[in-house]
């Protein structure tokens, strides 16, 4: 069957859209869990402390670069775009949300529905803004060195992209939640540190599962090397 047949169409189509939905629930769901912190100790040789609304996070680039790859980087774009309108739609449904008084019964009060989503909204546009921009560099420049290696050495557009795009992620994030005081500037270094060295572990451990998605489409849909697959 040709890789562009009608019938290859629509099934990566379908596909494109459960890719899409796994990376806009993954975004929304790290913008609502975010004010939970963690530690963990990386068999004795760093004690990372990190926001568990990192742990989606590494999940949404993995799906970025597997859509850059297979489908190209318009299709990749196009997610990222509505990841932030998802994540626009949630503010207001939180905002909603908060406004309503809750009841006397409420198992969940207004103090401490506030507690936990009260500075969400400006949280959340902090992580808007880093993540738009880190995203978008991340598809640029892999595809700027898919080009230049012609469609080889995916290990190396994988994790150059990830690694520049989630400092600059980590970075931005950070810089604007000390900026609104939602978190201590003398946290920052360290949380800086952290942050980004667990996501460039992360980033060489879906390595190889980037491999299987990129093998399994390829072999799916009858892709060549470098050859993109054109939605309907």
């Amino acid at each position: 069957m040709s890789s562009q047949s009608p019938e290859n169409k629509i099934l990566g189509f379908k596909i494109y859209l459960v890719l899409g939905a796994l990376f806009i629930a993954s975004l929304v769901a790290s913008n609502l869990i975010f004010k939970k912190f963690f530690s963990w100790d990386f068999f004795g040789l760093h004690t990372f402390e990190i926001s568990v609304g990192i742990l989606p996070y590494p999940i949404t680039f993995l799906i970025t670069d597997l859509i850059s790859e297979i489908y190209g980087k318009k299709k990749a774009n196009q997610v990222v775009v509505a990841g932030i309108f998802a994540s626009v739609f949630s503010l207001l449904i939180i905002t909603a949300a908060s406004l309503a008084s809750a009841t006397s019964w409420s198992p969940v009060s207004d103090e401490l529905f506030n507690k936990v989503f009260g500075s969400t909204i400006l949280a959340v546009i902090a992580s808007m803004i880093a993540y738009l921009l880190a995203q978008f560099v991340d598809i640029h420049i892999y595809h700027y060195w898919k080009k230049i290696t012609q469609g080889k050495h995916l290990w190396l557009r994988n994790n150059f992209s990830t690694f520049t795009s989630q400092f600059i992620d980590t970075f931005a994030v950070l810089f604007l939640l000390c900026s609104f005081s939602e978190i201590s500037w003398e946290r920052f270094g360290k949380l800086l540190l952290s942050g980004f060295l667990f996501k460039v572990i992360i980033a060489l451990l879906d390595t190889p599962f980037l491999y299987a998605g990129v093998y399994f489409f390829r072999r799916k849909f009858n892709l060549k090397t470098n050859e993109e697959l054109e939605l309907i």
